[in-house]
C-alpha cells in the first residue's frame, strides 16, 4: 500500500469532501427556496458521515433520515445555519467550527489573515486586579509592527486611549478594525507595576498577510557540538519546501542536536508534521508515526474498501515516517536519537502530534509547560454539487471544519486531551521574556543546559502572569487532514 495515500491528521485539512446533491435523496425532499434549509441539509449530511462523535449525538443518527417528511421538517426548524451546526455538536467538542464564507476558512488554514504582524497575549497586571496588559511575544518579519519597531517583550496597557480591561480587551485588540493605536508601557520591578512610557504607535493590518512559519533558524556552536535551533510557528504545507531546505542546511552543517521551538505553534498540516518528524529522524522510514481512529461507520467503510479487489481505492489509516514527499522530493534527515522540544500551553494539535508520535522512537525532551491538549483532528467539508468534488453549490458559501478523528502514536497512546506534561517545567517570565534565539533566553538556555550536561542552569528572574482568553489563538489552533488531489471519500450510501 502506498504510504502517501494517508490521512494527515491534526493540522491543515484540504479534504474536498463530496457532499454532493447526487448523493442526497433530493427527489424526496422539498428544500424550498430558503438557502438556510439547503445549508442545514449539507451540515447534517456531512456531520452524519464524518463527525467523530456521530454515534453519540441523537440527532445525527442514521434513522433521522428514514422519514423524509420528518427530516425535512427538522432541518427547517432552525433558520440560522451556525445555530443548527452548534446544536449538533457533542458536549466534549471544543474545536469544530463552521464559516459562512469558505474563503475565510481556507485562508485561516493556510496562515493567511489580516495582520499587523504583532503576536501577543493579554494578562492581568497583578493577581486579582482588573488592569490588563498585552505582552508582545514575537513580531512577524516585514510586517507593519516590525517596520514600526514593535519588539518581543513590549507592553501595551491601552488601545485607542482606552485602558485595557476584562470588559473591553477583546473588542479593542481582536475585532475587525484594520488600524488601532497602542500605548506602550514599561515594567517597574520596584512597584511591580506597568507604567506608561507616553509612547504611542498606530498599527495597520495588511489584508491577506502570509506568515512564514519558519520564524528563526540558527546553528549554535556549543563546545564540540553543533546545535540547530528552529522556531517553527505553524505547520503550513505551503512552506514545506522551505522546511526541507532548512533541514538540508542543518544536515550539511552536520548538526549534532536540535532544539525545536514550538512554544507558540498551534498546529496545522499533519502531512507537514510527518515530514518534519521524518527529517528529525531518518532511521525509521516506513515505520508507523501515528494512527487514526475515526467513527465506527467510517472505520467499517475503510475496512470494506481496503479488503476489496481494487487496490486503487485503499485508504491507509496510519501515518508513516517517510524518505520523500508525496511529490517525490527527497527528505534530508538528521538521524537524531534526542530532540529538545520547547512547548507550552500554546503548543497544540500538530505540535502535540509531533511530540507524541516521536516519543516511542526517540528521546523527546519536552521543556516548558503542559501543552494545550488537542488530540483530535478535522477535515474541511464543502457543499459540492458534482460527484468529482469540483463544483461548489452556488446558492451559498458555507463550509465547516468538524472534528473527525483522534490521534494515537505507534504504541496506541492517545490520552493527552489535558495536554502533554513537560520533562522540565519552565514557564516564560512575562516581565523578562528574553530574545528569541539568544543563548540566555530562558527556554533555549534550559535546552542547552540539557545538551551540555555539565553546565548549570538558573531560571531568570521575573513575574509569571497567566494569559487570559485569546480569541485569535483559539480560532487558529487547528489540526486538519489533507488528501492527495486525486482522492476523495465521497458520501457513503446508507
Amino acid at each position: 500500500m502506498n504510504k502517501h495515500n494517508t490521512f494527515c491528521l491534526l493540522g491543515i485539512v484540504a479534504l474536498l469532501t463530496n457532499c454532493s446533491k447526487n448523493d442526497r435523496d433530493d427527489n424526496e425532499l422539498d428544500l424550498g427556496s430558503n438557502p438556510s434549509t439547503e445549508i442545514n441539509d449539507f451540515i447534517w449530511t456531512g456531520l452524519n458521515q464524518y463527525y467523530f462523535w456521530q454515534e453519540e449525538v441523537e440527532n445525527l443518527a442514521d434513522s433521522k433520515k428514514n422519514n423524509a417528511a420528518e427530516y425535512e421538517s427538522y432541518i427547517k426548524e432552525t433558520t440560522d445555519p451556525s445555530d443548527f451546526f452548534e446544536s449538533l455538536k457533542h458536549p466534549d467538542d471544543r474545536f469544530s467550527w463552521i464559516d459562512e464564507d469558505y474563503v475565510n476558512l481556507q485562508n485561516q488554514l493556510a496562515g493567511i489573515s489580516s495582520s499587523n504582524g504583532m503576536k501577543f497575549y493579554v494578562t492581568r497586571q497583578c493577581t486579582g486586579c482588573n488592569e490588563l496588559v498585552a505582552v508582545v511575544t514575537y513580531v512577524l518579519p516585514d510586517s507593519d509592527a516590525a517596520i514600526k519597531g514593535i519588539e518581543r517583550g513590549d507592553f501595551i496597557t491601552a488601545v485607542n486611549d482606552q485602558d485595557l480591561s476584562p470588559a473591553n480587551y477583546k473588542g479593542l485588540l481582536y475585532d475587525d478594525s484594520l488600524s488601532y493605536t497602542i500605548s506602550l508601557a514599561e515594567y517597574n520591578a520596584a512597584s511591580e507595576s506597568f507604567d506608561s512610557t507616553g509612547e504611542t504607535v498606530t498599527l495597520d493590518k495588511v489584508e491577506n498577510f502570509q506568515e512564514n512559519p519558519i520564524h528563526k533558524k540558527i546553528i549554535l556552536e556549543e563546545g564540540s557540538r553543533k546545535v540547530a535551533y528552529l522556531m517553527y510557528n505553524k505547520f503550513l504545507s505551503g512552506f514545506n519546501q522551505d522546511l526541507i531546505d532548512t533541514f538540508s542546511e542543518f544536515a550539511a552543517e552536520n548538526v549534532t542536536d536540535l532544539v525545536l521551538d514550538l512554544r507558540y505553534n498551534g498546529g496545522g498540516s499533519v502531512q507537514t508534521c510527518v515530514y518534519l518528524a521524518s527529517m528529525i529522524t531518518g532511521q525509521f522510514t516506513d515505520e508507523i508515526f501515528s494512527k487514526q481512529v475515526w467513527n465506527s461507520k467510517l472505520l467499517a467503510y475503510f475496512e470494506e474498501i481496503n479488503n476489496n479487489s481494487n487496490d486503487n481505492d485503499d485508504y491507509e489509516l496510519n501515518n508513516y515516517f517517510l524518505s520523500a514527499t508525496a511529490d517525490g522530493v527527497n527528505l534530508p534527515s538528521l538521524n537524531l536519537n534526542n530532540v529538545y522540544v520547547l512547548a507550552t500551553g500554546r503548543s497544540a494539535s500538530a505540535s502535540e502530534l509531533l511530540i507524541n508520535g516521536l516519543a516511542p522512537h526517540v528521546n523527546v525532551i519536552h521543556i516548558g509547560d503542559t501543552t494545550y491538549g488537542k488530540n483530535v483532528g478535522s477535515i474541511s467539508l464543502y457543499d459540492y454539487v458534482d460527484t468529482n468534488n469540483r463544483i461548489k453549490n452556488s446558492n451559498h458559501t458555507y463550509a465547516m471544519q468538524p472534528i473527525v478523528v483522534k490521534s494515537a502514536n505507534s504504541v496506541d497512546f492517545s490520552d493527552y486531551g489535558n495536554g502533554l506534561v513537560p520533562d522540565l517545567i519552565l514557564k516564560e517570565r512575562t516581565t523578562n521574556l528574553g530574545v528569541l534565539g539568544s543563548t540566555d533566553e530562558s527556554l533555549l538556555a534550559a535546552a542547552l543546559s540539557q545538551i551540555n550536561a555539565s553546565s548549570k542552569y538558573s531560571p531568570p528572574e521575573g513575574e509569571v502572569l497567566v494569559p487570559m482568553f485569546d480569541p485569535e489563538y483559539e480560532a487558529n489552533n487547528n489540526m486538519f487532514i489533507e488528501l492527495p488531489q486525486n482522492k476523495s471519500l465521497g458520501l457513503i450510501n446508507h
